[in-house]
């Protein structure tokens, strides 16, 4: 029970990958905080709902764990400062977030409204930053409290390779997973000295937001695990949660059907100098355009290797 005695929030935990991460760290040991707004559709649209997350909740208890619902919108932040001391007031401190909490509203960046941008950008991003603020000035007071030591506080938060490769249809989300991996990147530097660590997983998962991204690649039917259920991403989070961690932060990970990718940072794909003071427009048209023409078209800005750790 690596987690026990440990406190965990889980934003987005009635359904799919929050749900799948809830049910891991409270198998793993702690008491487990579940946020879930519970409105029905996956733009975020519909009345909110206490059902979900306190159906995660009652599952947690019915297994033996210690849980608690939380109805709210973590991108408000009022909320999300409610969501954190409900954790410490309940069970008495917080050691653990897994930022997960989402919604899609998809179209081309020609198309795109105000309102679908800024809602994306606000329920994933801010509703990141929001958590982490309140997560990270408890942490800092409960490090002042012991002269400074460290604290073992543990963010997770959720990006995808959409950040990565982009996403067509998606610029909003794309956007905001981008800035996710800066927010957890940040977070991990200014939090260090406190003893906590901030990492970001980009999981491939068959949930209600992916059902149009594989769509026609269906579960098997021989009873085998699915290669896309979120039940392969909830151990990297139970580990990434637990003091086994501690020496890892600031990192990037891919997840999906037994296969762990560690991400670098990009690297200088070329370095071009110019033969005189400045480059002039002609020779850039001289050097840019064969580089880029050699290239395969519409790869992105670095081509960044992973490595894959395969399970077993």
């Amino acid at each position: 029970m690596p987690l026990a005695g440990k406190t965990a929030i889980v934003t987005g935990a009635g359904r799919g990958l929050g749900r799948a991460e809830a049910l891991e760290l409270a198998r793993l040991g702690a008491s487990v905080v579940v946020n879930d707004f519970g409105r029905p559709g996956r733009d975020g649209s519909g009345e909110a709902s206490a059902a979900p997350a306190e159906a995660v909740a009652q599952e947690i208890r019915e297994a033996g764990g210690h849980a608690t619902a939380h109805v709210g919108d973590v991108a408000d932040f009022e909320q999300a400062a409610e969501l954190v001391r409900l954790a410490v007031d309940t069970y008495g401190a917080l050691d653990i977030l897994v930022n997960n909490a989402g919604i899609l509203r998809d179209r081309m960046v020609f198309s795109m409204t105000e309102d679908e941008w800024d809602s994306v950008i606000r329920v994933h991003l801010k509703g990141h930053f929001n958590t982490t603020r309140f997560a990270a000035a408890h942490w800092r007071e409960r490090s002042k409290a012991a002269d400074g030591g460290p604290v073992g506080g543990r963010i997770v938060n959720t990006s995808s390779e959409a950040f990565l490769a982009g996403s067509p249809g998606q610029p909003n989300y794309a956007a905001a997973k981008g800035g996710i991996v800066g927010l957890t990147t940040s977070t991990a530097g200014a939090l260090a000295k406190y003893g906590v660590t901030a990492n970001a997983v980009c999981p491939r998962a068959r949930t209600r937001m992916t059902e149009d991204v594989f769509a026609g690649l269906e579960p098997p039917d021989d009873g085998t695990l699915d290669a896309l259920a979120p039940e392969h991403v909830a151990p990297l989070v139970g580990y990434l949660a637990a003091p086994e961690a501690a020496g890892v932060s600031g990192q990037v990970f891919v997840v999906h059907g037994g296969m762990v990718a560690v991400l670098e940072r990009p690297k200088v794909a070329a370095k071009l100098d110019t033969a005189k003071e400045a480059f002039t427009f002609e020779e850039l048209d001289g050097v840019l355009t064969p580089y880029f023409a050699e290239r395969p078209r519409g790869e992105t800005f670095a081509a960044v290797e992973v490595l894959g750790l395969k399970r077993g």
